[in-house]
């Protein structure tokens, strides 16, 4: 049974993909995974090797190999002898946010070490919308320097016990009534008790990434006329961020959605090109 691959080079991480090729034409997801490198070419071949092995693949049951992100161009024109072509980034990250959501057009969010925001067609079409140097490498940055931590497990468990009353400013806390919601936020980080904890940091840190990602990607949805937004990359996994996505879903009149395998949509969007020309 032949398969296709996809190979997602990142700055931090390189994930891998595939898809069975049925006979009735359809398509199976083969489970993706990820390794940390920061050699291209090492992590690459790395992630193709573990990837063959787990998922019991030999050389000649793949027909193509599809690689995107930023490394991708450190990787020639074949891998293991196997043809090999280079996917533009943003229609990887538009084509796999539509197939992982289902939809038809939407704003995708790209959240890895930095932001990308893409507006992306059934019909193929991805527009790079621009982004934000704000993201992952943000959150890891600032947690170094304020919290001496600088892995996103261990931040993330620390700021699932905070509480951020402790660390913004709110809108209920300037003014009563009104038409702003009472929890908007006013300014982040500008109500830092000298009672916070390590915590209310962690979880400060990660909510002020996650509103200014969303903002920029509801200013992108309503100059598009759309309301249904697709966040995808290493931070959509990041439990906390459901909890900021849904108040700003409600705020805004907008749908957020994290769909199963999010971290994965840009590598998927990848193989899903086999088609595209080389």
């Amino acid at each position: 049974m032949q398969a296709t691959i996809g190979i997602d080079v990142g700055g931090s991480t390189t994930k891998i993909v595939g898809f069975r090729h049925l006979p009735d034409g359809k398509r199976e997801l083969i489970s993706p995974l990820y390794v940390r490198a920061t050699d291209p070419v090492t992590s690459a071949y790395g992630a193709f090797g573990k990837f063959t092995a787990l998922s019991h693949l030999e050389l000649s049951d793949i027909r193509r190999v599809l690689v995107t992100g930023v490394g991708s161009s450190a990787i020639g024109n074949s891998l293991y002898n196997l043809p090999c072509s280079r996917v533009e980034e943003f229609v990887s990250i538009g084509r796999g946010g539509l197939f992982l959501s289902g939809l038809e057009e939407a704003i995708v969010v790209s959240m890895g070490t930095g932001t990308a925001l893409v507006h992306a067609k059934s019909d193929g079409t991805a527009t790079y919308l621009g982004g934000t140097g704000v993201g992952g490498g943000t959150l890891v940055g600032l947690s170094k320097l304020l919290l001496k931590m600088d892995s996103i497990e261990h931040i993330q468990a620390l700021s699932e016990e905070g509480n951020l009353a402790n660390i913004d400013l709110r809108i209920g806390d300037i003014m009563k009534g009104g038409v702003m919601p009472q929890e908007m936020t006013a300014a982040n980080f500008g109500n830092v008790s000298d009672l916070a904890t390590k915590s209310d940091i962690a979880l400060g840190l990660s909510n002020m990434i996650f509103e200014t990602v969303g903002m920029l990607a509801i200013f992108a949805a309503r100059a598009h006329a759309l309301k249904d937004i697709v966040l995808t990359g290493n931070l959509s996994a990041y439990r906390t961020c459901r909890d900021t996505f849904a108040n700003l879903s409600e705020m805004f009149g907008v749908r957020f959605l994290i769909p199963e395998n999010s971290r994965f949509a840009t590598v998927i969007g990848a193989a899903l090109s086999e088609g595209d020309p080389a």
